[in-house]
């Protein structure tokens, strides 16, 4: 089953058949995940707001395990995450989207790995590539059908690096300095530990980002809060026509 996370900006699913919810017990929460279903051409998928559905959770307090064992437990085995993210490359101005390849965690004292407690050995997970190339051409195929539909409206990058921050602040100029010198495209502040602890349970996983604003201190713009706003409600549109499409694809 493939699921959603959605992100700032995408707390509901509009345009899909409601399939009722779960609620789903784990040992990493006292609070049972809840975990929204919704029916396809090709079956159920399942649809998790990551920030909560009044958007009330920020990305240092989000329960990251929870939310992923919640996903296992329901048999999901791909994951889609939408998130909002500022632009450091120069095609990722607001309104552009990135399916990202790469990530780099700048995080720190996140719950980031199932495997600590209890073990028989010592366990490594290969994390070459953050995110699964396989999920990621099938994303990068509905992102292309859906600006084919509405007519190329959307600058898409295929690649690129994440800068995963802390959060919930934005980034200083020298930090947004610092990750363009990293080597870094887009920044936010929630693939990780996401990405790794799906990997750890086997949940492969693609991100579709939209760039909401330029990252700080680029081209001498204020970052407004306002601004932000009205990208991401001109980039939710697209962000539904790109998951109709993944939906009536075959490949998922």
């Amino acid at each position: 089953m493939l699921a959603v996370i959605g992100g700032t900006g995408l707390s509901e699913m509009r345009g899909f058949e409601p399939m009722g919810q779960k609620r789903v017990a784990t040992p990493y929460s006292e609070q049972r995940v809840r975990v929204d279903l919704f029916q396809s051409r090709h079956g159920q998928f399942a649809f998790l707001p990551r920030h909560g559905k009044q958007h009330v959770i920020p990305p240092h307090r989000i329960n990251y395990r929870a939310n992923a064992w919640a996903l296992h437990k329901l048999g999901v085995k791909q994951v889609v995450a939408i998130n909002a993210v500022g632009g450091i490359h120069e095609n990722l101005g607001p309104g552009a989207f990135a399916i990202p390849d790469q990530l780099i965690d700048y995080t720190y004292g996140r719950d980031a790995t199932f495997f600590e407690d209890k073990l028989k050995s010592v366990t490594h997970i290969t994390f070459t590539d953050p995110f699964s190339e396989s999920l990621r051409q099938t994303l990068l195929n509905a992102v292309n059908a859906a600006n084919l539909a509405m007519h190329g409206r959307r600058l898409v990058m295929d690649g690129g690096v994440y800068a995963c921050m802390q959060g919930p602040r934005l980034e200083t100029a020298a930090e947004i300095r610092k990750l363009r010198n990293d080597g870094c495209d887009l920044v936010g502040m929630t693939a990780m530990p996401e990405a790794a602890l799906l990997r750890e349970l086997e949940i492969d996983y693609a991100m579709l980002a939209l760039s909401v604003n330029w990252a700080a201190g680029l081209y001498h713009e204020e970052i407004s809060m306002e601004a932000i706003a009205g990208v991401i409600e001109g980039g939710m549109e697209f962000v539904m026509a790109v998951l109709q499409k993944l939906q009536d694809s075959s490949g998922v």
